[in-house]
């Protein structure tokens, strides 16, 4: 899983959108990414929960706060899942949050008269945290997709992520940043033990 690019910037991709959405916090290691409307909305499109080009006039204070909440609940849901405990506080507020309806999406001729993903209206907040919130029900109910899921083991990282590799032994979100960074540490141990 290596970080996407775009408008967003480097953003990390955990294999899922509700991880996606928990990455964006402080609590994660990183700074706080939804800080801003204009952020939140970069990130809605990066993370592929809108289509590109999706007017996202709409998205002010109140959308971050709730985007914000629904990003607590899920990284208490998954940190529980990780230490065989429970958050049934926040596995009500998701489970609320995913009993809505999600976005409607249709089919268009894009660019070329390739078939592109268009909302049917535009986004409505509620919606999308029904999507995201859905998304974190999902894992948790699949035993497959949650016998993957893991914390980073980066010293200054926190980031959850699915681990699909193929003996289910990867150590760090991303190798290219925090296993270098680990790597990069254990060479200088060695060379400082060195006589």
């Amino acid at each position: 899983m290596a970080a996407g690019t775009g408008a967003y910037g480097r953003r990390f991709d955990s294999g899922r959108v509700c991880l996606d959405l928990v990455a964006t916090g402080a609590a994660s290691g990183a700074c706080e990414r939804l800080d801003r409307p204009a952020r939140l909305a970069e990130w809605l499109v990066a993370s592929r929960l809108v289509p590109l080009g999706t007017p996202l006039t709409a998205v002010d204070e109140t959308w971050v706060a709730r985007f914000r909440q629904l990003r607590t609940g899920i990284d208490r849901l998954m940190s529980a899942q990780l230490a065989g405990g429970s958050a049934d506080n926040a596995l009500e507020r998701v489970n609320t949050l995913a009993a809505a309806a999600p976005p409607g999406l249709r089919a268009v001729r894009g660019q070329g008269g390739a078939l592109v993903r268009a909302p049917i209206a535009d986004p409505v907040c509620g919606e999308l945290l029904a999507a995201v919130a859905r998304d974190a029900v999902d894992l948790l109910t699949d035993p497959v997709a949650r016998a993957g899921l893991r914390r980073c083991e980066g010293d200054a990282c926190r980031r959850l992520y699915l681990d699909t590799s193929r003996g289910r032994r990867r150590r760090w979100c991303s190798s290219e940043v925090c296993g270098n960074r680990e790597r990069v540490a254990r060479h200088r141990r060695r060379v400082k033990a060195a006589p």
